[in-house]
């Protein structure tokens, strides 16, 4: 049994036609003005899936950055402060040398003895480093400042905590910065003044605790009294323990620098992960700009001849019957 077609069913049937070929020509539309082939989710629902998951990779690789320079940043700065403590002691150690000689007369001492003063001030300073509003050398305690800074001649800063103690006498808090630098990695950016500059020594300690302790503070304390006293044998006794805590120093300079290799590898293998992230990405969502334009014109093509044969369809009418 044939079926009958009617001019209603002919002019449908070309607009069903027409209707298609412009979606698919606004479908080329969106890739060529977006740059992108997927623009939601129906466009292709496997692909989206890929390319959500190397959206939320891709973020998560740039917090990993960002930890990166932060700790970075932190290493480099730690680096250069112990550098500034190093350089401290290394003063102190000359003038300890200097203050050990035999012939000095008690002026001299006291020459050398100013200059120890503010050795300790500025010791004290490095110690209450701070980088980016957070102490350096004071483990989490990042608000509190690890060292008072009363001066060696017993002037006390009303303002240190608690003002009634000494540098020395005073031990850092021990906790551990870490930066998370890619999945499940953690690494300690921060070196603890206790590491850097002594334990402190107790109030209540033993006289022979305190000629015992390399504390930085305490080595530049005892400097100050000895200078004061003339005793230039305690001087010359103090620069074994000098040389201590300056090897200590370097120790822990050196630690930090081990740790900026290792960011530095990981930020390099960051960046590689980032460039492969964004080349599969691009592969997924990214429009063949090449391809889109061909389909274009195709598209655009078919959608005139149409245009040109519904002409034909839509024109007889009742005249053209009768003619």
């Amino acid at each position: 049994m044939s079926l009958r077609v009617t001019q209603s069913m002919m002019n449908s049937q070309l607009l069903r036609n027409i209707s298609n070929n412009m979606g698919r020509m606004n479908t080329l539309q969106n890739q060529l003005s977006t740059g992108m082939k997927i623009n939601k989710p129906s466009d292709d629902p496997v692909g989206i899936t890929f390319a959500l998951r190397y959206r939320s990779e891709l973020d998560a690789n740039e917090q990993y950055s960002e930890n990166v320079s932060s700790s970075l940043s932190m290493l480099e700065y730690t680096d250069t402060t112990i550098g500034q403590a190093g350089e401290i002691m290394q003063r102190t150690r000359e003038l300890l040398v200097s203050g050990a000689n035999g012939t000095l007369e008690q002026t001299s001492l006291d020459a050398i003895k100013v200059e120890m003063s503010q050795l300790y001030n500025q010791m004290v300073e490095i110690g209450n480093s701070q980088f980016n509003g957070k102490q350096v050398f004071n483990g989490e305690l990042t608000g509190d400042k690890p060292y008072p800074t009363m001066g060696v001649d017993g002037t006390v800063d009303l303002i240190s905590d608690p003002p009634s103690l000494k540098a020395f006498q005073v031990s850092s808090d021990t906790g551990s910065i870490k930066y998370e630098l890619s999945a499940g990695m953690k690494l300690g950016v921060n070196i603890t003044g206790n590491e850097v500059f002594g334990e402190g020594v107790s109030p209540t300690a033993t006289q022979a605790e305190i000629e015992s302790s390399d504390n930085a503070f305490l080595l530049l304390q005892r400097a100050y009294d000895m200078l004061g006293s003339g005793d230039q044998e305690g001087v010359s006794a103090l620069i074994k323990q000098v040389d201590s805590r300056m090897n200590t120093m370097l120790s822990k300079r050196a630690e930090v620098g081990a740790k900026v290799n290792r960011v530095d590898i990981v930020q390099n293998r960051l960046a590689d992960i980032e460039i492969n992230l964004k080349t599969v990405q691009a592969k997924t969502e990214d429009a063949d700009m090449s391809e889109v334009i061909t389909n274009m014109k195709t598209e655009e093509n078919v959608y005139q001849a149409s245009l040109s044969v519904g002409a034909q369809l839509i024109r007889p009418s009742l005249v053209d019957f009768l003619r």
